[in-house]
């Protein structure tokens, strides 16, 4: 049986195991930390908000997400950074029911919408959030500055 909740100071360590079986499906290097989530996730004013899924008790997936603004709406949004459910859960609607609490917070908070990313060769994903009716929006490109480009560019700034 599913169950969605908020997570708890105590389940950052499988959080971080999670967040790990993620970085390793996406194929992409992860410096998580239980004290970073900690921190930044469960301290006086947290980043990121987190819903955690269970399956008869067990840790079945996660939803990592945070507020935004936008001034175009002229009001907030939710950017969904990281849904996950591990393998042996999925195919159980576990991944649809998170993001279906997502969407409701949206709604009861106002938000305009939930905005998030999917990596391009993830087509199981990709076919799943338009079977949701999700609006890809190929003409925006995400744009990061990180490393060496931020450190460089936030010297100048001083």
């Amino acid at each position: 049986m599913l169950s969605i909740r908020p997570a708890l100071v105590r389940d950052v360590p499988m959080l971080r195991t999670m967040i790990h079986e993620f970085a390793e499906f996406e194929r992409l290097p992860v410096a998580a930390t239980e004290e970073a989530l900690l921190r930044d996730g469960f301290s006086q004013s947290p980043k990121f908000r987190v819903l955690l899924a269970e399956w008869d008790g067990e840790a079945a997936g996660y939803a990592l997400f945070f507020d935004y603004y936008s001034s175009f709406e002229g009001r907030a949004g939710l950017f969904l950074e990281d849904i996950y459910v591990r393998e042996r859960y999925r195919g159980k609607g576990i991944g649809k029911a998170l993001l279906a609490r997502i969407a409701s917070l949206a709604a009861r908070q106002n938000c305009f919408g939930v905005r998030w990313q999917v990596l391009d060769w993830n087509t199981p994903a990709i076919d799943f959030y338009k079977s949701l009716g999700a609006t890809f929006l190929d003409e925006w490109k995400t744009v990061s500055l990180d490393g060496d480009a931020l450190e460089h560019l936030a010297r100048g700034s001083e």
